[in-house]
């Protein structure tokens, strides 16, 4: 056998087992650990209750996320708990474990590996019905009592600014404390905060600042696959280019 045969078929061998072991990373039997909240309307249980499993479990995020891990042909199973701050740390903690939906941020960046983004968002202050409260920007809402939600995006961007917030453990806590002048701002996400509000008889809140547009990512443990991310990607850049994402947005708004 001449050299240069010899040379082919050594090369021909590592192709096939970088192949190989590429696809070892992902076995047929691989599934993902999907987590998710109430936080509607992209990602909510169906009974409104604080737990539900797959079926169970609609929303803007949701209903894109299973249409990507169908195209991606990856197994998964999704649960949606409470609180928030529980799932977040399991993802960091656990492999092949992801979060849906997690606002992508510079801080969160090296956390996580990510796909995305899924949905987009706006960050705001809300005052009660009727109340006059005007502010310019963060800085001067910080005189003001205001309340979030635990470990989300909103409450830790503001703790990053030097602010206090009175961090609850379900957003929702925070409707009943600025009706009953607990908090003088919510801290939340529109329009989640609204759907919220609505769920609670609320309805009225006044938009005090709007003080950030955000991104909602599907966010994965660290030791994820490379693969698993990479399939999932393509499969959501599909779906945008045929219109499945703004369609599937369109049916909840």
């Amino acid at each position: 056998m001449t050299m240069q045969k010899l040379i082919q078929r050594a090369l021909t061998l590592g192709l096939m087992c970088l192949a190989f072991t590429a696809r070892a990373e992902l076995p047929a039997d691989y599934k993902v650990v999907l987590l998710t909240e109430n936080f509607p309307p992209f990602n909510m249980a169906v009974d409104d209750k604080n737990f539900a499993r797959d079926d169970g479990i609609d929303g803007i995020s949701a209903d894109i996320v299973r249409e990507m891990f169908k195209r991606a042909d990856i197994g998964y199973s999704l649960t949606l708990r409470f609180p928030w701050d529980r799932l977040y740390r399991l993802t960091l903690d656990k492999p092949s474990y992801g979060l849906f939906s997690t606002t992508f941020t510079a801080e969160r960046q090296p956390l996580f590996k990510w796909v995305g983004p899924i949905a987009r968002t706006e960050w705001v202050l809300l005052a009660a019905p009727g109340n006059n409260i005007a502010v310019s920007d963060l800085k001067s809402a910080s005189q003001y009592r205001i309340g979030a939600y635990k470990n989300d995006a909103v409450s830790q961007h503001l703790e990053s600014q030097g602010m206090a917030p009175q961090n609850a453990l379900r957003d929702q806590e925070n409707v009943k404390k600025l009706i009953k002048g607990q908090i003088d701002l919510w801290a939340t996400t529109d329009p989640v905060g609204r759907y919220l509000a609505k769920q609670e008889g609320v309805s009225g809140l006044q938009t005090v600042l709007r003080f950030n547009s955000a991104e909602l990512y599907l966010a994965f443990n660290k030791d994820t696959p490379d693969e698993v991310v990479e399939r999932l990607q393509k499969a959501l850049d599909q779906m945008r280019a045929e219109g499945i994402v703004d369609e599937i947005t369109q049916n909840y708004l």
